[in-house]
C-alpha cells in the first residue's frame, strides 16, 4: 500500500524536473511513510511513497525491468492477494524474480501480458507503467475502485497521483473548481471518472488508461454484469461461506501487524469471527479494535437509525472470538478540533460533509497505527448484500433516484441548504442528479422473464455497488493512508460481488430481514446477540457538547467577514444555526454547521479558484 504520482511530457526531458516530481512525490509520504523513489527516463517521470507489508526489504520502487527494446518501469499501490499463484505461474513460463514482492509479480506480469494482467488480478490496486519500448503510459485501477487513481491531460502528456494533492503539486494543474464540481460536492452521486478539480479525472474502476503521442484512450476491463443465478437456498449460502474463507486467508497475508476493525455489526463480526478461526488454527490471535465516545454507551438514547450502543455487541464478539481487543475512546473535543477537521480535510482534498464521523474515523486510524499496519474491514458488505435501509424503503425503491439520496435527506437533512440562494439556483442540483440517474440506470441489463420488483432490486444493488460504495471506499482509504495505516475491505472482493449481485433480492433477503445471506453464512462463529441485532450505521457522538462546540466556531466564522466562504455560503442561515437558543444536537441539525467550516477550511487549505460561469 502506498502513494504513486508520475508525469510524462512527451515535448520535454523531464530530467529537469526533479524538483517538481519530487515535491508531487512528498505529497504522498503520509501514504508511504517507509521508503520514497524516484524515476527519470527522457519523457517519463514516476515518483513512489512506500507503506511496507510484503518482503519488507525487497519491495522498493519505482521497479523497473530491462528489455532489448527499453525499459519498463513501475509504480504500484495496493495488493494483489494472488501474487503466489502468478508468481508460480510466471516462473513456469521463465520468469526470474529478484524479490518476494507482489510489486514484481505485477511488473512481471505486464511483461507476460500486457495490460491484459488486470484481468488476472484479485486484490486491490492502482498502478502505472512506462513502457519504453513503444513508449506509453498504462495506468490501471482494480474493479470496485477501491484504491483512488487521479489524471491530468497537459498540453503533451499527463499528470498522475493516486491522489489530487500530489497532481495539484505540478504547476501545470491550477486548483480550480466550476459548477459540475461543486455539484458533486454537493449530490453523493458519484459521477464515475469526475474528481471535482477543473481538467483532473479519475481512472474509473476497471479500467485501463493508456497514453502515448496520439492521445489518450480508456478501455474497461471488468463491469458488473448480469448473469442467471440457479443455486438454491442452501448451495448460495455454502458458496458464500466458501468465497469468504477464501476471501480472509488471503487478506491476512501480511508481514506486518495486522488487525480487524469491529464495530459490533454483522458485517465486521462475521469478519473478525472468521479470521479469529482461521488465525486461531497457527496458534495466533486477532487483535480488534472499535470506536465509541465518552459516555455514549451509558448514556445511550435511540432513534431511528440506531437503536443500541455498538460497545456491547462488540464486546460479545470479542469475547466468542477470542481476540485482543481494544476500545479507542474519543471526546467531544478531539471531534470538534479544527486541526483534526483540517487534517481529514487534507487527507479528502474536499470538504467531506460527514462531520464527526469522519473526525472519528481518522482519529480511529491514527490509534490503531500505533500498533498495527494492516487492518480488515466490514466496509462495503451493505451494499454487496442489501443491508441499507434504503432497500427496504418503498419510498426508496420507487423514488426515481438513487436510493441512498431519499434515506439519507429524511435523516441527516439537505447539507446544500447552507448555500447562498442564488448559488443553488445556479447549480440546479435537481436536474444534475437526475441526468446523473438517467445514465447510472442506463446500461443495467435484465434477464429475461426477470419480475418487475426483481429488476427494480437488481437496479438498487447495481446503484450501490457502482456509485455509492466508491464514496465510502474512498473516505476509508483517504482517512486510513492519511496515516499510513492499510484498510483491505474482504467484501469488495471481485467474485464475492459478481456471485451476490447476481443473486435474486429473493435470496438476498429469504428470511425478510437484511443480508440474510450474510447472516446465515457466518451464523455458526456469530454470537447470538450480533445475529439477532438489526442493522445499526457507522457510530456518531450524542454528545451535545459537540454541537455546541460547532456552533462556537461558526460564531467565529461568522465575524471573519472578509472571508472567501461567504461566497458560497449564506450567511444569515448560518447565523440562524449558530445563534439557536437550543444546541444543535442530531445529525440533521449540526450537518448545514459542519458544511460550513469544512468549506471555510478548504478554502484556506487550498485556496481554490471557483469558478461559477
Amino acid at each position: 500500500m502506498c502513494g504513486i504520482t508520475g508525469w510524462v511530457s512527451f515535448d520535454r526531458d523531464l530530467r529537469a524536473e526533479a524538483v517538481t516530481l519530487d515535491a508531487m512525490t512528498e505529497t504522498m509520504a503520509c501514504r508511504g511513510p517507509d521508503d520514497r523513489g524516484t524515476w527519470v527516463q527522457g519523457p517519463a517521470a514516476l515518483g513512489h511513497r512506500r507503506l511496507a507489508i510484503i518482503d519488507l526489504p525487497g519491495g522498493s520502487q519505482p521497479m523497473t525491468a530491462d528489455t532489448p527494446n527499453g525499459t519498463v518501469a513501475l509504480v504500484y499501490s495496493g495488493e494483489a492477494y494472488n501474487f503466489t499463484e502468478l508468481r508460480r505461474e510466471l516462473t513456469d513460463r521463465g520468469h526470474r524474480f529478484a524479490t518476494d514482492s507482489d510489486t514484481e509479480v505485477v511488473l512481471r506480469g505486464y511483461l507476460e501480458w500486457g495490460e491484459q494482467v488486470a484481468d488476472r488480478l484479485n486484490g486491490m490496486y492502482a498502478f502505472a507503467v512506462w513502457d519504453q519500448r513503444q513508449d506509453k503510459l498504462v495506468m490501471i485501477r482494480d474493479r470496485m475502485g477501491i484504491k483512488p487513481f487521479y489524471y491530468f491531460r497537459t498540453p503533451d502528456g499527463v499528470l498522475f497521483g493516486s491522489e489530487p494533492k500530489a497532481i495539484l503539486a505540478n504547476p501545470l494543474a491550477p486548483a480550480r473548481v466550476g459548477l459540475n464540481g461543486l455539484r458533486e460536492l454537493f449530490t453523493m452521486i458519484k459521477t464515475p471518472g469526475h474528481a471535482v478539480w477543473e481538467g483532473m479525472n479519475e481512472v474509473e474502476p476497471g479500467t485501463v488508461v493508456t497514453v502515448d503521442r496520439s492521445g489518450l484512450r480508456r478501455r474497461a476491463y471488468w463491469q458488473l454484469e448480469t448473469r442467471p443465478h440457479t443455486d438454491d437456498r442452501d448451495t448460495t449460502v455454502a458458496t458464500v461461506r466458501s468465497l469468504l474463507d477464501d476471501i480472509v486467508r488471503r487478506q491476512l497475508v501480511a508481514d506486518v501487524p495486522r488487525c480487524m476493525l469491529l464495530s459490533g455489526g454483522l458485517d465486521s463480526s462475521a469478519m473478525t469471527a472468521l479470521a479469529a478461526r482461521q488465525l486461531g488454527r497457527h496458534g495466533e490471535k486477532v487483535r480488534s479494535f472499535a470506536v465509541d465516545f465518552v459516555g455514549q454507551s451509558d448514556h445511550f438514547i435511540a432513534d431511528e437509525l440506531r437503536g443500541t450502543p455498538d460497545t456491547p455487541y462488540v464486546h460479545d464478539v470479542a469475547r466468542r472470538a477470542g481476540t485482543e481487543h481494544q476500545d479507542i475512546v474519543l471526546d467531544s473535543r478531539a471531534l470538534a478540533d479544527p486541526d483534526i477537521r483540517a487534517k481529514v480535510i487534507r487527507a479528502r482534498d474536499l470538504p467531506a460533509g460527514l462531520g464527526d464521523m469522519d473526525a472519528s474515523l481518522y482519529l480511529l486510524f491514527r490509534a490503531i497505527r500505533d500498533q498495527s499496519t494492516v487492518a480488515l474491514s466490514g466496509e462495503s458488505a451493505d451494499e454487496v448484500f442489501g443491508g441499507y435501509l434504503q432497500f427496504f424503503d418503498e419510498e426508496a425503491r420507487r423514488g426515481g433516484t438513487f436510493p441512498w439520496l431519499v434515506s439519507l435527506g429524511r435523516h441527516f437533512g439537505e447539507d446544500a441548504e447552507v448555500l447562498r440562494p442564488e448559488l443553488l439556483d445556479a447549480m440546479n442540483l435537481e436536474a444534475y442528479v437526475a441526468d446523473g440517474y438517467a445514465g447510472a440506470v442506463a446500461g443495467i441489463r435484465r434477464l429475461d422473464g426477470e419480475s418487475d420488483f426483481e429488476f427494480r432490486m437488481r437496479t438498487i444493488c447495481h446503484l450501490h455497488l457502482t456509485r455509492f460504495v466508491r464514496i465510502l471506499l474512498d473516505r476509508k482509504d483517504r482517512a486510513s493512508m492519511a496515516v499510513g495505516l492499510e484498510v483491505r475491505v474482504p467484501f469488495c472482493d471481485h467474485r464475492l460481488v459478481e456471485y451476490v449481485y447476481n443473486t435474486p433480492w429473493a435470496l438476498k433477503s429469504f428470511d425478510g430481514r437484511e443480508k440474510s445471506l450474510l447472516r446465515e453464512a457466518t451464523a455458526d462463529v456469530l454470537p447470538q446477540s450480533v445475529y439477532d441485532r438489526v442493522k445499526s450505521p457507522y457510530p456518531s457522538t450524542q454528545d451535545p457538547k459537540y454541537g455546541a462546540a460547532l456552533q462556537d466556531q461558526a460564531k467565529d466564522l461568522l465575524s471573519r467577514s472578509g472571508h472567501p466562504v461567504f461566497e458560497l455560503v449564506d450567511r444569515e442561515r448560518l447565523r440562524r444555526a449558530a445563534d439557536r437558543d437550543v444546541p444543535v444536537n442530531t445529525q440533521a441539525e449540526r450537518r448545514g454547521l459542519e458544511r460550513a467550516l469544512d468549506l471555510a477550511l478548504w478554502m484556506d487549505l487550498y485556496k481554490p479558484d471557483i469558478t461559477l460561469d
